[in-house]
């Protein structure tokens, strides 16, 4: 656990430090099935007696930062630690588990016969001293491994030199290297020690990413290589990039290589002019937009995955590529994309029952199912259902599971359950604020419900911080231009929609064009918004009704169609 503390990973949070030695402490003593978000919060977050779990989740919030602050110490500096210490998804007490050094991971845990997990288990003398106890606890562990190895065979695992290999692989490994200075100046070496950890900490807010480092000594010489890197450290992604400072100001570049060709696939330049007061929050600042460009849905890391995928079709990412299917689908709503991911998930969740993050997208497809239409309306209610239990076991297998609270979110939201909704949404947000989705998805809904100052806002910092972002990003903010008479600009926004055949987008774009005078052009974006979805065409108003929308905003758009050339249907 010392060890633990010392890494980089967990230096710079108190918090989690303290959390760690709790539930360690309290496992080894025998009270781990005592351990509850409510006694956690009075031992170690300093909280009352009046503390209250579920207006109050800084427990679940900490002990999910703490479980991939423990992952990515494994993956790096603890890679050849004897003893493994997790804290399981839906309980609070420590596990202890072997690690065969150098070893691989493949191999190992299919091989290996079980070993006792608990040191909890093991009674040391009442009489001697607790350093003593717990050195004998060790003694006993290690000579029954030792025996349990010999008789299996596996004694050579302690001994080879193998580079570690995963082979159910959630999401992409990525190496984050020390980023290189490249002027003498202190700001550019300040900077440069530091956004390598920077990043990692920002990246780690996206949970499919498996994340790796190395030590700021680590020659540079060596990354000029990245396949050669790849290879050495089992990774597809790596990061780099160098630091300077030119008249007042400082200039980051970033790049992500492929690590099994050497390609650059993106690179960003972000310059900033160098206040002395201000370093801490540009640091932060810088590292926010780099990790959000990578990290997020719809980012770089993200997309390279995909296109990797489909070319390979690695089937040892299954459930991986299930989950960037469910994210390109809700990309665009496109009724060709539903059915597929729907399909892959549902069975994500059967081979990988533990994948939270599989649950989670199954939600809101089941959501999607119901709120756009997929399915008849009679099936409606059922996929409502659906949704509820894959969000909720999302969140019950990771209670900080980012996704899961997004979907419960957008559930109590359809269900006009809106004080939740938001309470759930700024939950997740506090999970992750780089998240350009996570900012969208509470922007839109402060929005559709009347609440245009804070909800635009947060709208138009998804759109920046978004290297691509999504259409529907842009239907609120051609809603409001809308009503407030700027048609030219609702019509720009609206067709950031409508090209990848958005019905809304089409709809939004059909009422900006009748408004502006061009009537056959409304008549062709009626046309084609009929076809992307019949229910928006014979029942508008039930339509936009599906998303919450306010009355006075359904009035306006069901409004604005008429003008376009809609017609209620006769039947």
């Amino acid at each position: 656990m010392q060890r633990i503390f010392d890494s980089t990973e967990m230096q710079g949070s108190a918090r989690r430090r303290n959390l760690l030695k709790y539930l360690v402490e309290e496992t080894l003593a025998g009270r781990a099935n005592q351990l509850k978000g409510y006694s956690i919060a009075l031992a170690v977050f300093d909280r009352d007696e009046d503390f209250n779990p579920g207006d109050d989740p800084i427990v679940r919030l900490e002990a999910g930062r703490l479980r991939r602050s423990l992952d990515t110490y494994y993956a790096n500096a603890g890679r050849d630690d004897l003893v493994r210490i997790t804290i399981p998804k839906g309980s609070y007490g420590a596990h202890f588990t072997w690690q065969a050094r150098n070893a691989s991971v493949e191999s190992f845990d299919r091989a290996a016969p079980e070993i006792p997990t608990s040191l909890a288990s093991l009674e040391t003398s009442p009489t001697a001293p607790d350093k003593g106890g717990v050195r004998s606890a060790r003694l006993i562990i290690a000579i029954a491994a030792a025996a349990v190895l010999a008789l299996s065979g596996l004694s050579s695992f302690w001994l080879r030199g193998d580079a570690p290999k995963v082979t159910d692989v959630r999401g992409p490994a990525v190496l984050v290297l020390p980023f290189e200075a490249l002027d003498e100046s202190d700001y550019s070496h300040l900077f440069a020690s530091s956004m390598a950890q920077d990043l990692i900490s920002d990246l780690m807010q996206f949970p499919d990413l498996r994340l790796f480092s190395v030590q700021a000594s680590f020659r540079l010489d060596a990354m000029s290589d990245p396949v050669a890197l790849g290879r050495d450290f089992a990774v597809s992604y790596i990061v780099g990039g160098n630091i300077q400072s030119v008249s007042g100001k400082l200039r980051l570049s970033v790049r992500l290589s492929d690590a099994s060709t050497g390609q650059v696939l993106w690179s960003g330049s972000y310059d900033r002019a160098m206040i002395p007061n201000d370093l801490l929050s540009m640091r932060n600042e810088l590292s926010s937009a780099v990790a959000t460009a990578l990290g997020e849905p719809y980012g770089v890391v993200n997309a390279a995955t995909a296109d990797r995928l489909t070319a390979n079709n690695a089937p040892s990412m299954a459930s991986y590529t299930c989950v960037l299917q469910a994210y390109e689908y809700r990309r665009t709503f496109e009724d060709g994309l539903f059915a597929p991911a729907l399909a892959c998930l549902e069975h994500a969740v059967v081979q990988d029952p533990d994948y939270a993050e599989a649950w989670a997208m199954l939600g809101w497809l089941h959501l999607d199912a119901g709120r756009q239409d997929m399915v008849p309306a009679a099936e409606h209610p059922a996929h409502m259902a659906l949704a509820y239990e894959a969000a909720s076991r999302a969140v019950e297998l990771d209670p900080g599971s980012q996704r899961g609270l997004e979907a419960l979110a957008a559930i109590a939201f359809s269900k006009s359950e809106y004080a939740e909704s938001e309470r759930l949404q700024r939950e997740a947000m506090a999970l992750n604020p780089h998240d350009p989705e996570t900012l969208a998805q509470l922007g839109w809904r402060l929005a559709v419900r009347g609440n245009w100052d804070e909800g635009l806002l947060f709208m138009n910092q998804a759109i920046e911080r978004s290297a691509d972002p999504p259409g529907w990003y842009f239907h609120l903010i051609s809603i409001h231009d809308y009503l407030e008479g700027d048609y030219a600009a609702a019509l720009a926004a609206a067709d950031r929609s409508a090209k990848v055949g958005s019905a809304i987008g089409l709809s939004l774009a059909a009422i900006s064009h009748a408004k502006l005078g061009d009537t056959e052009a409304a008549q062709e974006y009626l046309a084609a918004m009929a076809e992307a979805w019949p229910l928006l065409a014979r029942d508008p108003a039930a339509a936009y009704g599906n998303f919450q929308a306010d009355d006075a905003i359904v009035a306006a758009l069901v409004e604005g169609l008429r003008a376009a050339g809609w017609k209620e249907p006769d039947y």
